[in-house]
């Protein structure tokens, strides 16, 4: 869980649990005020951790987290993210 030590990650889970309906998000879609190729290598870190599902949709990729994967390998973690307070970026 390594993956999400890095607010910026966290804050993109936290962001995909509670403000995201049933389909899939372009990185524009977060609000993040970072540069493509910093936000390229934390959408990539959350994918590999298994965290998120990316699909490719034109030139875009859209993200979703693995909501149930999550539940059923880590049985509470959801819900700790979902108390979690963001601070400012």
């Amino acid at each position: 869980m390594g993956a999400l030590a890095d607010p910026l990650r966290l804050t993109i889970v936290h962001k995909l649990m509670l403000e995201s309906v049933a389909y899939d998000h372009p990185c524009g879609w977060f609000g993040l005020d970072r540069p493509k190729s910093s936000l390229t290598h934390h959408f990539k870190a959350l994918r590999e951790a298994g965290l998120i599902r990316q699909r490719q949709y034109g030139l875009e990729r859209r993200s979703r987290l693995r909501t149930e994967d999550l539940n059923a390998r880590f049985p509470g973690l959801l819900e700790l993210v979902a108390h979690w307070k963001p601070s400012h970026l």
